[in-house]
């Protein structure tokens, strides 16, 4: 079973021997937000001051933490802006690889093929 941010903090705040509603009380937020977040059903990525808060009080791995959640680092973030400043046409492929995952899949294994064949 592969690991995903919901499991990973779950676990870990059940090894704290901790309530969601404490944890949810601790880090500031809802405990009905936390059971999403544990069962992966948010919705959407949690915030970068959730991510932090939730590593500092379950001794997570921030990094990990923000990855698994699906949020990019600040770094990422930079080089998205540099893509898209560069590259108007950005955003509607970011949209089309979203909207046609076999698109997405086919654009990876040309991308690798080609990384391959550089090599």
């Amino acid at each position: 079973m592969s690991q995903t941010f919901g499991r990973i903090i779950r676990q870990a705040r059940k090894d704290k021997e901790l309530s969601q509603r404490e944890l949810a009380k601790l880090i500031g937020v809802d405990y009905t937000y936390l059971s999403k977040l544990e069962n992966d059903h948010a919705g959407y990525p949690p915030s970068e001051d959730v991510i932090y808060k939730l590593a500092l009080r379950l001794d997570l791995n921030e990094a990990e933490l923000r990855h698994l959640a699906g949020r990019i680092t600040p770094d990422d973030a930079k080089v998205f802006e540099a893509l898209v400043k560069k590259y108007k046409e950005m955003p509607a492929l970011l949209r089309r690889m979203r909207d046609n995952p076999e698109f997405t899949q086919k654009l990876i294994q040309e991308t690798t093929q080609l990384k391959n064949e550089e090599k």
